[in-house]
């Protein structure tokens, strides 16, 4: 059996600050290609609440373009 991408328990080793300037569907794939099991692409000025999910990668997408990348 494949090792899984993600291993339960831990984030993916990845880069953050090179998802910003990223087109959001090129971002998306990328992320989900080194094993994020969850992407999230919110809008500028999106509430979200405060609590913390293993394995999501969020963006504020604006204008297509990733401004903003975070755990959690």
């Amino acid at each position: 059996m494949a090792p899984l991408p993600n291993p339960p328990g831990r984030n993916p080793n990845d880069d953050l600050d090179a998802y910003v300037g990223l087109a959001a569907a090129e971002a998306e794939a990328r992320a989900r290609e080194r094993g994020w099991t969850t992407v999230r692409s919110l809008p500028p000025g999106t509430v979200v609440t405060m609590e913390f999910v293993l394995g999501r990668l969020n963006f504020i997408v604006d204008e297509g373009r990733v401004q903003r990348c975070w755990l959690g």
